[in-house]
């Protein structure tokens, strides 16, 4: 009889929290690239290295790779080799012309001024999209990806994993089940950047490397002179100065820190708290450090303010970035683990590197990407890792040798108690974790998914939703981009949706939509 109460009473509240037809597994309606379960799927991809690599690989097992695009040959050359049949392309404008027959769905992993233009350039032509988070740079953008998915009925995912996870749904079912009381309070926070931000001068042009077509990699950004910042090789993490990997701190390009890794951390509060359905009292960025007029401060931290909603009172969300450890968040009791928990390190030297303090040479950096390690042992980091008191007790052992990962997670303050979870909501526990010893799940209120790329191909092949379908994603990017907006103003910002305006700083509300170059638009859909 609990499981019907809890429905009974939250009834109004989980019609936020999951697509129109759920997250289930029953066949609901056929896309326009629909094809029956028992046949493979043609994909293709825009932006073939990096993370683009990373989601072919979970489509391929299943899945055929029919055309690849990307406009740098020195990044996507492991994709390319790995897919040796698949026709390889520069252009993607020119891929859809001429493979528009061939593929099914597309994936689009290119840096975020790009994500816009291509996915709406796909579904125009009936093609599925998984696009990688933060989904856009703009909210305007974001609510063009949503209306477009529905006018051309298309399957649809962002690329924000940990939406999937079990975790993240056992800490909305906890929430739910009022196991913490009424929460007024998240803390979410992040070791990102790991490129460069807050650089305040711009290295003088350099020739374009022969591998790389710079002019399509700018697509729809201002044209500008290439440089390298004068490296020869990727510097620690992967990149040159704008590319492959540190387009993310430029204000052209990318959404620093709060685009890279918000649309993970943030997963669990926007699903448990409905922070999609609620109106937005006001944004501000609270703090910054190193500043710059072309990139994103090295630091920040965010304060989001959201009225009631349903049952569930006001919110106050705090985001910070930059950090070197957890951040101390008043009511989490004392000697507590938060978010991404250590891991035991087996079979390797007392001395080996990671084995002692958080953010060591050896810590996984959740998420995957330049400096990612993955410890020996119990790695509480894998996005599909649920809690186990066992696994908690062995490393409260002195003896014991721990490994800790670099700072990011969240944590839920409520009136009788506290949550945490997690980078991609993994380890869900109540604090202190001792409360955990004998606390039983609450019975599951949402359907779990299969994992985030197969929850997309069963979209894909007329299945329901996927569980970050355009739908979702939208309405979720599109209060997490306000940050982005404070980020580059002082004071609070106070916001319309119904007029999509910020309503009290007229230079604020022109970020609201980029600016195309010629060439780069896209067709406006009416929503």
């Amino acid at each position: 009889m609990a499981h019907t109460r809890r429905h009974f009473f939250y009834g109004a509240l989980l019609a936020g929290a999951v697509p129109t037809a759920g997250f289930g597994s029953v066949a609901s309606m056929k896309f326009a690239g629909y094809k029956s379960p028992n046949e493979k799927l043609n994909f293709a991809a825009i932006g073939s290295g990096g993370q683009g690599a990373s989601n072919l690989g979970a489509a391929a097992p299943t899945e055929n790779i029919v055309a690849l695009c990307d406009v740098d040959d020195r990044r996507a050359a492991p994709s390319f080799n790995r897919y040796p049949t698949a026709t390889k392309y520069k252009d993607f404008r020119q891929m859809l012309d001429k493979e528009a027959k061939n593929i099914d769905s597309v994936i689009v992993a290119t840096p975020d001024h790009m994500h816009a233009t291509a996915a709406i350039w796909c579904m125009e032509r009936g093609k599925n999209v998984y696009v990688q988070k933060p989904l856009v740079r703009t909210i305007w953008e974001a609510r063009q990806l949503r209306a477009a998915a529905a006018k051309y009925g298309v399957a649809t995912q962002m690329g924000n994993q940990g939406y999937s996870n079990e975790g993240t749904r056992q800490c909305a079912e906890i929430v739910w089940n009022g196991d913490i009381g009424a929460v007024s309070e998240v803390h979410a926070w992040s070791d990102r950047p790991l490129w460069p931000q807050g650089l305040t001068e711009i290295p003088k042009e350099e020739p374009v490397p022969a591998t790389l077509d710079w002019d399509l990699w700018l697509g729809p950004a201002e044209k500008r002179p290439f440089t390298a910042g004068g490296a020869t090789e990727p510097d620690r993490w992967g990149g040159f100065f704008y590319q492959p990997f540190n387009w993310r701190g430029f204000y052209d390009f990318g959404c620093g820190a709060l685009g890279d890794m918000a649309c993970h951390i943030l997963g669990a509060p926007n699903m448990a708290l409905h922070l999609s359905k609620r109106k937005i009292v006001g944004v501000e960025c609270i703090k910054k450090e190193g500043t710059s007029p072309f990139m994103f401060p090295k630091v920040s931290v965010i304060r989001y303010d959201f009225a009631a909603y349903g049952d569930m009172p006001a919110l106050k969300i705090f985001w910070y970035d930059g950090l070197k450890q957890n951040p101390t968040v008043p009511g989490v009791p004392e000697g507590e683990w938060i978010g991404d928990p250590p891991s035991i390190v087996r079979n390797q030297p007392a001395g080996a590197p990671g084995a002692g303090g958080p953010g060591g040479p050896g810590a996984r950096r959740p998420g995957g990407g330049p400096g990612m390690m993955r410890p020996a042992g119990n790695d509480f980091h894998s996005p599909g890792r649920v809690f186990n008191y066992d696994d908690f007790k062995a490393m409260k052992d002195p003896e014991a040798k721990l490994r800790f990962p670099t700072p990011d997670g969240s944590v839920f303050l409520g009136d009788k108690g506290v949550l945490t979870t997690g980078t991609y909501g993994e380890v869900t526990r109540l604090l202190p974790v001792e409360k955990m010893k004998d606390y039983q799940m609450p019975a599951p209120l949402l359907t779990r998914s299969p994992g985030h790329m197969r929850d997309f191909i069963r979209a894909c092949k007329g299945g329901d939703p996927a569980c970050s379908n355009f739908d979702v994603a939208a309405p979720f990017v599109e209060w997490m981009l306000l940050g982005v907006i404070a980020l580059r103003h002082e004071g609070k910002l106070e916001y319309d949706p119904d007029k999509m305006r910020i309503t009290n700083n007229v230079e604020a509300n022109k970020l609201l939509k980029p600016v195309f170059r010629k060439g780069w638009e896209f067709h406006t859909v009416k929503s």
